[in-house]
């Protein structure tokens, strides 16, 4: 085989390695959806918002940190990835006391993450958040 072809041949695989990687849907279910391209993760001890900004019996998406922040009752602060885990689309709202997916209609409750509606199975993974005063950290 010459070199030429050698080369070729190569770049071809890694831009297959890279395009299923890319497709990955975090639950083994295999091909993305059309959804939005993961953004850079936010550095540790970064300020998300004010503890008014996040409503009590709702919450907030930060979709740059892939990062969704709810209240359930008031003074109670949770953090979930902002990824769902049906097919990885960003969330798209929180309200009536569920996080939102309008991709596939996936509803994730505030409180815990853990799944209300399908098709996803799995609940949004917890992120840690620090409360210090009035503002809201990543940690």
């Amino acid at each position: 085989m010459d070199t030429r072809r050698r080369s070729v041949l190569a770049a071809g695989a890694a831009g297959a390695v890279a395009l299923v990687t890319g497709c990955g849907d975090g639950d083994g279910g295999g091909g993305g959806d059309g959804g939005d391209a993961p953004a850079t993760q936010a550095p540790a001890g970064e300020e998300l918002a004010k503890t008014a900004d996040v409503p009590v019996g709702g919450g907030t998406i930060f979709k740059e940190q892939e990062v969704v922040v709810t209240q359930p009752t008031a003074g109670q602060f949770k953090a979930f990835s902002a990824i769902c885990t049906h097919q990885r689309c960003t969330v798209s709202s929180v309200g009536d006391g569920l996080i939102n997916c309008a991709c596939h209609g996936s509803k994730f409750r505030i409180e815990d993450a853990s799944v209300a509606a399908g098709p996803a199975t799995s609940p949004l993974p917890a992120k840690e958040i620090t409360v210090s005063g009035d503002s809201i950290r990543l940690a």
